[in-house]
């Protein structure tokens, strides 16, 4: 049985059609012809109102992440993933470097001053990625003809669950390729 709660989003490796995950923005990620990351190009996880700001973000390999402190307290973000290893000890304002995260998988941050706050970091090594919208959809864009394997994420699978996947072929047409999470959990 599928069940989300109304903050969920997935991350995706292709359209993804699951029904109920509130409205999210598709992440793009600045890059080269080569699909490598460009200088600067990063992206930005914000702390808010001691909360990850978004809570479920999508990079490919490579992409830095800055984690800007928009809050009156300080916060100390940090991951034990084996996906991606760091701590940015107690801190306002913005770090001086970005974190790097060079190898695919999902990291889990959390803060060791606030417990409550986590946020996820989806690491692909594909430039075709997105995080569903309202009603649980994504769309990519540029994808060429051709087969692929279409993979999906939620936080809210076990941590030792295997995510979905299903092989899909584009054409020269658009493809809608629905793909089911089973076993979603959320907190109350």
């Amino acid at each position: 049985m599928l069940r989300f709660c109304p903050r969920a989003r997935a991350a995706l490796g292709a359209l993804l059609l699951a029904g109920g995950c509130q409205a999210a923005v598709v992440t793009a990620t600045v890059t080269d012809k080569a699909g490598h990351p460009l200088p600067g190009a990063g992206v930005e996880i914000a702390q808010r109102k001691k909360a990850f700001d978004p809570d479920v973000t999508v990079v490919t390999v490579g992409t830095p992440v800055t984690f800007p402190n928009y809050d009156t307290v300080r916060h100390h973000v940090y991951s034990f993933s084996p996906a991606k290893t760091f701590e940015l000890k107690l801190y306002a304002g913005t770090p001086g470097a970005p974190v790097v995260f060079d190898k695919p998988g999902v990291v889990v941050l959390g803060c060791n001053i606030h417990d409550l706050m986590m946020a996820w970091v989806v690491v692909v090594d594909t430039p075709f990625h997105a995080r569903s919208a309202e009603g649980g959809k994504a769309r990519l864009e540029g994808v060429t003809p051709g087969a692929y394997r279409l993979r999906a994420w939620h936080p809210g699978l076990a941590t030792d669950a295997q995510p979905p996947s299903v092989p899909v072929t584009v054409t020269a047409t658009d493809l809608d390729a629905p793909i089911r999470i089973e076993g979603v959990t959320t907190a109350p």
